[in-house]
C-alpha cells in the first residue's frame, strides 16, 4: 500500500484523534511516540484536523462539585409549531442571550437530536432552583415551541470526554 494514500492518511488521523481524546494536553513528542510518527507529522495532521473542523476545540475535564456546581441534563421536545427565522437565529445563538447569561449557567454540551427529544442540553448550575430558572427562561422566550421538557440532575460523572473520573469509587455512595 502506498504510504500517502488517502486511506493511510485517514488511519493516521484516527490514531492522532484517539491519542488527543486520551489527553489533549499531552505534548506532541509523546503523541508522536505513541502513534509511531514524527513530531512534524503529528503537527501536520493536527493542523489538517483543525482546518477541516474534525477537531474543533480542546477542553479540560473539570469536577463541577469541587467548584460548588451541579450538573444537569435538559431534554426538550419541539411542538409542531413551525419555527420562524428569527426564533431559529435566537436558538442557535442563545449563548449571547443576556437573560440566560445572567443566570450563571454554563452549557457544556448542546445537541439537536432525533428521537423522543429534539434538543439535549448538559449544563452546570449552583442548584436545582437555578437549573429550573434556566429551563423556565428558555420556555418563556419561545412560547409554544416546546411540547415537553425533562430536567435531570446528574449525581456523578463516571466518564467525560473519554476520560474516567479519578474519583470513580465514590459511585458506591450512590449505590
Amino acid at each position: 500500500m502506498v504510504q500517502n494514500s488517502e486511506e493511510q492518511l485517514a488511519q493516521d488521523e484516527i490514531k492522532v484523534i484517539v491519542e488527543l481524546q486520551k489527553n489533549a494536553h499531552e505534548n506532541m513528542e509523546t503523541i508522536a511516540r505513541r502513534c509511531g510518527f514524527s513530531r512534524q507529522k503529528i503537527w501536520r495532521i493536527m493542523q489538517h484536523l483543525e482546518k477541516s473542523h474534525e477537531i474543533w476545540g480542546y477542553s479540560a475535564v473539570t469536577n463541577e462539585q469541587k467548584q460548588g456546581l451541579q450538573k444537569f441534563v435538559l431534554l426538550m421536545k419541539r411542538s409542531t409549531k413551525p419555527i420562524d427565522d428569527n426564533t431559529a437565529n435566537e436558538l442557535i445563538s442563545y449563548r449571547k442571550d443576556k437573560d440566560i447569561m445572567n443566570l450563571g449557567i454554563t452549557v457544556e454540551n448542546s445537541y439537536y437530536s432525533h428521537g423522543a427529544y429534539d434538543w439535549i442540553l448538559i449544563f452546570t448550575a449552583q442548584d436545582m432552583s437555578q437549573a429550573k430558572k434556566f429551563s423556565d427562561t428558555l420556555l418563556n422566550k419561545h412560547p409554544g415551541m416546546v411540547s415537553k421538557v425533562e430536567l435531570i440532575q446528574i449525581l456523578m460523572t463516571m466518564r467525560s470526554q473519554h476520560i474516567l473520573n479519578p474519583e470513580y469509587e465514590k459511585l458506591r455512595e450512590f449505590l
